[in-house]
């Protein structure tokens, strides 16, 4: 199962910074040594079981955005699921970038009625930290009108931050699926292992995939899921350049044990518990009980829903 993602936005707004932290292991500062986009260069990335995320990165230069609208419009905005547009917070021709952004929603309406709009507003770690909620509040206000004809979400980002995997967790979340199987299921796992939380992530971005939290002892941190995903991917990745493998991780605080462990041949998982009676070797046990199940969630067909 193919899903086709679009990225675009005018060159210079971050779309291949963000394509590669998130899906070829880049660090942030890394991402200066990355030339533009030429034309559009595709990744075809295997998420769980059969789903493989087609994504199409479109260079962002007015030459190549005039050919996808007119010469190739058809062959770009065709079967799309996800039409993501990124904008510099700190452009300069808004008005301009607008006016790219309404062609590129026409052209979707027109080739793929039932597609989803994400629109990131980018770079916001340039903005001054305490005018950040009113810039993006007001630039997701003119978005939203203008994006009226399709489903749309508006999101803060940074490469420097948890916010890029905010939003990629919430793109692809779109695009799977069984995700109330494996919410439906991930509850029951927690509920048998006394867990407080539950989390999949995907094994080679981590992006959170579905998600469990009990209402009992849980972090009041609405981002932890996707800071963990920031941090344990930096710690992959510097465990990759001292050419050791990760493994696992166990953390212990003064009122919670947490797990990382991987587990189906796509995901890590994460698991939380506060009960300081379950041992260690409890938690693992279960985990790994569980995982043929997981295993075939992964493989089930996904029209399969809870029962």
């Amino acid at each position: 199962m193919r899903k086709k993602v679009l990225l675009m936005g005018r060159s210079g707004s971050g779309k291949s910074s963000m394509r590669s932290i998130v899906f070829s292991n880049y660090v942030a500062k890394d991402t200066r040594r990355l030339g533009a986009t030429i034309d559009i260069e595709h990744s075809h990335v295997r998420f769980l079981g059969n789903l493989v995320l087609n994504l199409w990165d479109c260079g962002g230069q007015e030459a190549f955005m005039e050919n996808y609208l007119t010469a190739q419009r058809d062959h770009i905005f065709r079967n799309v699921q996800v039409l993501i547009y990124v904008f510099d917070v700190e452009s300069r021709e808004f008005d301009r970038d607008l006016h790219a952004f309404e062609s590129c929603l026409e052209a979707t309406v027109t080739n793929s009625p039932k597609a989803r709009v994400f629109c990131l507003i980018h770079k916001m770690d340039l903005v001054q930290e305490d005018l950040r909620d009113v810039v993006f509040e007001e630039r997701k206000a003119i978005l939203m009108e203008k994006s009226n004809v399709l489903e749309t979400t508006c999101l803060a980002t940074s490469i420097w931050d948890e916010t890029l995997y905010k939003a990629w967790s919430a793109i692809v979340y779109t695009l799977i699926p069984n995700t109330p199987t494996l919410e439906y299921h991930l509850k029951a796992f927690s509920k048998a292992a006394e867990a407080d939380e539950a989390v999949l992530f995907e094994r080679t971005t981590f992006l959170v995939i579905s998600s469990y939290s009990s209402s009992r002892n849980v972090a009041t941190d609405i981002h932890r899921f996707e800071k963990i995903s920031n941090i344990v991917k930096q710690f992959k990745l510097s465990c990759s350049k001292m050419q050791a493998q990760f493994t696992s991780f166990e953390l212990r605080g003064g009122n919670f044990s947490a797990f990382i462990v991987p587990y189906t041949d796509d995901t890590y998982i994460l698991v939380v518990i506060s009960d300081p009676e379950v041992e260690s070797m409890t938690t693992l046990m279960n985990i790994t009980r569980a995982k043929k199940h997981f295993e075939t969630l992964e493989t089930a067909d996904y029209s399969m829903r809870p029962h």
